[in-house]
């Protein structure tokens, strides 16, 4: 992925300054010692300066960490510490800020060593709300080094998917087809967010195209290619367009990116597309999304959004699929029932077209788009990808913005189930625990779009804190309600 940032995370130790120093100097030492252990060191920066006790030590430490290039920022209670001066460094330092605790170590440390920073969290978050400062505070945020450690590698995708963010530019072209409003995106948000967005005419992006046309480095992406999709390169004849149009893409990121160093696409697919370009992109867009630049079909923007924040937080590709139809009940009872914990209403079929990059499918072809052909000709609809999306675990999530421009999510963890689909375009057979439910009281109860992104592996938990720390409120993150926990809206007797 080179598309995503890497973090470094300064700790920062804080005393009360009635308090043993030691304690905050030692269980640093410590903590970045159990890091170290069990993670990659390279991650953290151990600030040395000072053990932060007042606002001149606050200072200090703060220019300290952003000498050293840190992005992100753990500030550790050694004890009960100060909550004016740590607050004030959460208020100043400008990226993603977590805080944690120390645990006393033994019974030893009762009579003179106690470091009582159990109660010195409450005092700092306090001040955090009075100040108005968002910081990550983990769900327990007080242990020993080796559990404070954790808690340190668990901000990291948090971390990465909140810097990537204030970093980020989208770049969209043309409007949304036709009867394809449920993909609104009120811009609004994204400026809250510190995400910058460039609105092109797919008429800008023709003509770039055309221009290059010839261009010596084609020969050489079709090669590429042609090794990427192997025995799958079912349509040899369109490569070149292809590679025309990925260099076209990746020109047009290299000249417009301005200030910003993290990218997405938000691309126009259809109706004109094909005819005039030749071709579709879905195979170009999982080419990107693959390289970790996410490119969304049918300009949905808030789709790019979600694929960039999972690209961040997982670390991997993504993908970007219809919550498209229903199981039917004979594939079902032949593949499903009895081999696997799910119910048909929990279980349903993730499709697009194309734009799910190879590494994700478990086997792939090139070839043409079925339901396009159905009204023109098939030549002008070659371009997919098609092939069964790789089993395994999932998380299944968007982050959008309603039609008055409030921020609204949702997630939930599922997996792909091992199923032949028998069907075509990038697709599998999902399954959610409690699908059905959720589909009816989140998805269609909160006027959620089509569209949801797809992160591989179980990645709820990070997400979820990114949310929180961006600001959509609580109780507007969706998520798969286990049974027996009922939903607002839910009818009492079913």
């Amino acid at each position: 992925m080179n598309n995503i940032p890497k973090i470094k995370v300064g700790i920062v130790a804080v005393s009360r300054d009635c308090f043993p120093e030691s304690l905050s100097v030692n269980r640093r030492k410590a903590l970045v010692k159990a890091y170290a252990e069990r993670y990659d060191a390279a991650d953290i920066y151990e600030c040395p300066v000072c053990i932060v006790e007042s606002e001149v030590h606050m200072k200090q430490a703060l220019a300290d960490i952003e000498a050293a290039g840190c992005n992100a920022l753990c500030v550790y209670l050694g004890n009960f510490g100060p909550e004016i001066s740590e607050t004030m460094l959460a208020q100043q330092f400008k990226g993603p800020k977590m805080f944690v605790a120390a645990a006393e170590e033994n019974v030893g440390v009762l009579s003179d060593d106690r470091g009582d920073a159990y109660c010195g969290m409450l005092n700092a978050s306090y001040n955090l709300k009075l100040r108005g400062v968002t910081a990550y505070i983990p769900e327990y945020p007080v242990g020993d080094a080796d559990a404070c450690a954790d808690m340190i590698h668990d901000f990291l995708p948090i971390a990465r998917a909140l810097v990537g963010l204030s970093e980020l530019k989208i770049f969209s072209f043309g409007p949304r087809p036709l009867n394809f409003l449920a993909c609104n995106a009120p811009i609004y948000q994204l400026y809250q967010l510190g995400v910058e967005i460039e609105e092109n005419s797919e008429l800008d992006l023709f003509e770039s195209f055309n221009a290059h046309a010839g261009d010596e480095r084609i020969p050489s992406v079709v090669a590429d290619m042609a090794k990427e999709l192997g025995k799958g390169n079912q349509k040899p004849e369109i490569l070149s367009k292809l590679a025309q149009y990925e260099l076209t893409l990746l020109d047009w990121i290299e000249n417009h990116k301005g200030s910003k160093k993290y990218f997405a696409i938000a691309g126009k697919c259809w109706p004109a597309f094909q005819t005039q370009f030749g071709f579709v992109p879905c195979y170009v867009n999982s080419r990107l999304t693959g390289r970790g630049i996410p490119v969304s079909c049918e300009v949905d923007i808030y789709g790019a959004l979600s694929e960039f924040i999972g690209t961040c937080v997982s670390e991997d590709a993504v993908t970007l699929l219809d919550i498209n139809n229903t199981v039917p009940k004979d594939l079902f009872n032949a593949d499903v029932a009895g081999k696997f914990p799910y119910t048909l209403q929990e279980t349903f079929m993730g499709f697009h077209c194309g734009n799910t990059c190879s590494s994700k499918l478990s086997a792939c072809a090139m070839k043409y788009q079925k339901i396009m052909a159905r009204s023109l000709p098939v030549e002008v609809t070659n371009g997919t990808l098609e092939g069964d999306i790789v089993p395994g675990d999932i998380t299944f999530f968007r982050l959008q913005s309603t039609a008055d421009s409030k921020l609204r999510a949702y997630i939930a963890n599922g997996e792909v189930l091992p199923v032949a689909t028998r069907s075509f375009g990038s697709i599998g057979v999902f399954a959610i625990p409690q699908m059905g439910r959720f589909y009816r009281h989140v998805l269609i109860e909160k006027g959620f779009p089509h569209h949801g992104a797809v992160a591989f592996g179980h990645h709820g938990k990070a997400l979820f804190e990114v949310f929180k720390y961006l600001g959509v409120p609580v109780g507007e993150i969706g998520y798969n309600q286990p049974e027996g926990v009922r939903y607002p809206t839910e009818n009492p007797w079913g």
